[in-house]
């Protein structure tokens, strides 16, 4: 089962760069994430990572008009055809340099591609089977500079294409008689966006110094008259029509039109536009960049996103200002709007900002920020259903792993966070910093209620919490001592000494109150919290220690060390166990600036963190490479390795030099190649001080910074450059039958159900383990039978039940069906199960993390009903009482009504509000 771990869900980093997308039912949204796509789905409060990627971060999204597929392009010029339904690729396409945007005609039966300084329509794949589903229909130029922005009409004749070259240039889709091409100027900055009316020509202009141009058309749509072939066309097309009238007509079409290029033609009979109205965003002297705008032809709705993190909202054609609001202070990246236009999405790429405004009632629909720099921690809370990432901007985040949301943010400390663990009750957070502060975080009321100091400040580097959740401790990175204090009363208990390096790791034994903790100086100290806070023990090792471990059942201590390898003590004895060599298992890539080749620098790479899995047979290793890698405790061998990304973007992701950006004077990496953009760096001659020469764009290092295993055993979290990674077991495509034989099949199953001989087919429907045939078989046990065919289940078999009855409440509706086979398994097998209890830890951890999250669900709705019916009883009471008369002014009065409204009936003492 180690094998069957897949890429699941990427939490932790929202938007990074590229255009947002809404779909068609307007209630999620598409967000690119790095080389990756989320939908975050509003009704249902659910963000979904797609299981693909491209191969550099992804630069535009084209979403079809029905909604099932979407191009996704990326920096390099790939680009991937998705399909939403089934959630895969379906083709790969090179578009052979940096494209801007993408979009879909309206019927979509084509899209247009901007690239360079041309645009590029193609006939769009899903109509039909086709070999290549990118078949180029017409490239159309003239523009000077890069192309920018496209928008169709709504009848799919015409589409406009924006420019940085401050011009507007309209196409005909089909070859029209008087529209080939139409240049429109007015402005004195590069076109952002520009919109066509809905049913018309018209059009709409923005360019990024904030102007906006209305134009007119003398021509409706309906006006375009279709050009009659002429010359060889016409030859070929009256050929066509004498031969059998039985080709496709689509073939024949596309034949006739071949390429259509603008020629300069007569202006007599040309479709023309007239300038109505010029209109300016920014007032007289402030001038403010636009950077996004998305146009809502129904309710004629025009957002524009600003380079402050202001957005406006006018109404055209009157550019009548509906509201203006400062979502943050960083740059907004992309605008998109919903089909009915209520909601608007905004994407700010510098702090990683997506956020959904409904701008009727003025409020949030969805707010998500992920970390501003790289995590540097993750803990799983003990029942599985949150995680808590700390970051080096100095935040503490608390994930959903269900929804994939983050709902509640912790600012308290004012440096990067290194460390953060939960204690055993799930709803205390501790978390260390290089502030020189422990806090510790209250998921009930989400406040600070502890902060931990030492007495001189000192920056501390780990921070761990005992089973019982009364002692944390701290290691420092500068004092080189270990820190305890109590919880209860928040004094500092004792300081140990002895180590003579920084604090690398710390780890409190699961079973005994013994600390382990990992140092530079090549030792880990046992320290005996329980016997005057000695040492019991010092292992030497042959390198410095990086992180330091213990398994679930507190019976072996793993160690990860500078020079790449994993030992194994047993903590009782001081005794080494084993070692894992994992120099080549790294396999660290070469960075662009490298003067050595990846196999040389790998030599200084090491694994950073460990995790035993919720089982204890496996150990999970990751540091500074884009592996991760799951060994075999016992057989020291290893079982997997995960590739956590393949995005080029990311630095030290390729094992051999690129030669291509190797010139005769250096490398092209050290050029900074974003110094054009809008966002970019301008780098004039020596001595001319212009712009912020501090600031470099520089490519991140591809790392893993923290691993956990899941209490449950389900899944593995990683926090990575690219985010927090959730990686979960496959189960559907994976057939694992146990102890098979011919005689079990589905019909024999079947036939020992229909005969009500419950526990056989029930073992069968085990052995075979198929989900539907175990479903059916276990759904098939009348209520009154289950205490018996429970009874009879063989040790072997309780394990996978279990198993299989946490995984049903993730899904299943029948709640009550399923509670009471839980109470009859744990009632009858309930003495035996405690002897195997470390082997039978992560099934029931996930049958209480199932359990949980309804009764935590169920319990709110019945408080909420219940409240309600106790108000409306006393509403009804109240009607037709007539209130006794007070002096003006009495507050005795004024409180006694209120609590006799709101207070329970007589009898009722045990109310929620009694």
């Amino acid at each position: 089962m180690k094998f069957a771990y897949r890429f699941s869900n990427l939490l932790g980093t929202v938007y990074r760069c590229g255009n947002l997308n809404f779909t068609c039912d307007g209630n999620s949204v598409i967000s690119p994430v790095g080389n990756r796509v989320t939908v975050f789905d509003l009704k249902n409060n659910k963000s979904n990572t797609l299981p693909l990627a491209t191969r550099y971060n992804i630069k535009c999204v084209g979403l079809s008009p029905d909604g099932r597929l979407a191009i996704l392009v990326d920096e390099g010029g790939n680009a991937l055809l998705v399909s939403l339904v089934c959630r895969s690729v379906l083709h790969h396409f090179h578009f052979h340099g940096s494209v801007h945007s993408v979009s879909f005609s309206p019927d979509g039966r084509k899209f247009v591609v901007t690239k360079g300084n041309i645009a590029q329509m193609y006939h769009a794949p899903g109509r039909k089977r086709e070999f290549n589903a990118f078949v180029l229909d017409k490239t159309y130029f003239g523009p000077y500079d890069e192309t920018t922005c496209i928008d169709w009409t709504d009848d799919s004749r015409c589409f406009a294409v924006g420019s940085k070259d401050m011009s507007t240039w309209v196409f005909g889709a089909e070859r029209w008689d008087n529209l080939i091409y139409y240049a429109l100027g007015g402005h004195k900055d590069a076109i952002v966006a520009c919109f066509f009316e809905s049913g018309s020509l018209d059009l709409y202009t923005v360019s990024q110094d904030g102007a906006l141009c209305v134009w007119q058309c003398d021509t409706p749509p309906e006006g375009l008259r279709l050009k009659a072939p002429t010359g060889w066309r016409a030859d070929l097309l009256q050929r066509d029509e004498d031969r059998d009238e039985d080709e496709d007509e689509g073939e024949r079409e596309t034949t006739v039109r071949g390429k259509a290029t603008p020629t300069a033609g007569e202006q007599q009979g040309k479709v023309k536009y007239s300038r109505l109205a010029k209109y300016f965003f920014n007032k007289e002297g402030d001038f403010n960049s636009l950077t996004a705008a998305v146009y809502h032809r129904k309710t004629r709705l025009l957002v524009t996103g600003f380079a402050s993190g202001i957005f406006h909202l006018h109404e055209l054609p009157e550019f009548s200002l509906i509201h203006s609001l400062s979502v943050s202070d960083q740059r907004i990246e992309s605008v998109a709007i919903n089909n009915s236009g209520d909601w608007i999405a905004l994407g700010c790429s510098g702090l990683g900002q997506l956020l959904v405004w409904e701008w009727q009632s003025e409020s949030y629909v969805l707010k998500q920020q992920g970390h501003f720099n790289s995590m540097a921690s993750l803990a799983y809370s003990p029942d599985g259903q949150y995680i808590v990432t700390g970051g080096d901007d100095g935040k503490v985040k608390v994930w959903n792993t269900l929804s994939g949301f983050c709902f509640i943010t912790f600012t308290e400390h004012s440096s990067g966070v290194t460390g953060v663990t939960f204690t055993a009750t799930g709803y205390v957070i501790v978390t260390s910093s290089m502030d020189g502060t422990v806090r510790a975080f209250d998921l009930h009321r989400y406040r600070n209620f502890r902060t931990f100091t030492s007495p001189r400040p000192t920056q501390f580097s780990c921070v761990a919490v005992d089973s019982s959740g009364e002692i944390v401790s701290a290691g420092a990175q500068d004092s080189f001592e270990l820190f305890i204090w109590s919880m209860q009363t928040g004094r500092l208990l004792e300081v140990l000494s002895g180590h003579e390096g920084p604090i690398s790791g710390l780890c409190f034994n699961p079973v005994k109150s013994v600390l382990a903790s990992s140092s530079w100086d090549r030792t880990v100290r046992l320290w005996d919290m329980a016997d005057s806070w000695r040492t019991t023990e010092t292992l030497a090792l042959t390198a410095d220690a990086l992180a330091v471990t213990f398994r679930p059942d507190g019976a072996e201590l793993a160690v990860a060390t500078l020079n790449a390898q994993i030992t194994f003590w047993d903590p009782e004895n001081a005794v080494q166990t084993g070692s894992i060599e994992g120099r080549h298992d790294l396999k660290a890539g070469r960075k662009e600036l490298d003067k050595v080749t990846a196999k040389h620098s790998a030599k200084g790479k090491a694994f950073t963190t460990l995790c035993y899995s919720a089982d204890g047979q496996s150990i999970l290793a990751g540091g500074m490479s884009k592996f991760v890698c799951i060994y075999h405790v016992r057989e020291q061998i290893l079982r997997k390795k995960f590739e956590i990304s393949c995005n080029l973007s990311l630095d030290a992701m390729e094992e051999f030099l690129n030669r291509r950006k190797m010139t005769e004077f250096g490398n092209l990496a050290l050029i900074d190649q974003d110094a054009e953009e809008e966002n970019g760096i301008a780098i004039p001659l020596p001595g001319v001080k212009k712009g912020d020469m501090s600031s470099r764009h520089f490519k991140p290092e591809i790392r893993v910074t923290s691993l956990r295993f899941s209490p449950t055993g389900r899944c593995w979290a990683a926090t990575t450059t690219e985010g927090l990674l959730i990686y979960s077991l496959d189960a559907q495509l994976l057939f694992d039958p146990f102890e098979l034989d011919t005689s079990v099949t589905p019909g024999r199953i079947r036939a020992a159900l229909r005969q009500r001989d419950f526990t056989r087919a029930l073992l069968m429907a085990f052995r075979l383990n198929e989900r539907k045939l175990l479903q059916e078989a276990l759904e098939s046990v009348p209520p009154a039978e289950i205490e018996v065919v429970s009874s009879s289940l063989p040790d072997v078999y309780v394990d996978k039940m279990l198993e299989f009855l946490a995984s049903s409440f993730e899904v299943s509706h029948h709640l009550e069906f399923y509670l009471l086979w839980t109470q009859k398994v744990l009632t009858v097998h309930g003495q035996k199960l405690k002897a195997r209890a470390g082997k039978l830890l992560p099934a029931v951890q996930f049958l209480q993390k199932s359990v949980q999250r309804h009764l935590d669900a169920v319990s709110k709705l019945c408080d909420w009903n219940r409240y309600n019916m106790q108000y409306a009883m006393a509403a009804s009471r109240q009607r037709g009482v007539k209130r006794p008369s007070e002096p003006p002014g009495s507050e005795a009065a004024a409180e006694d009504d209120s609590l006799r409204l709101l207070g329970a009936g007589p009898g009722d003492a045990d109310g929620p509000l009694a």
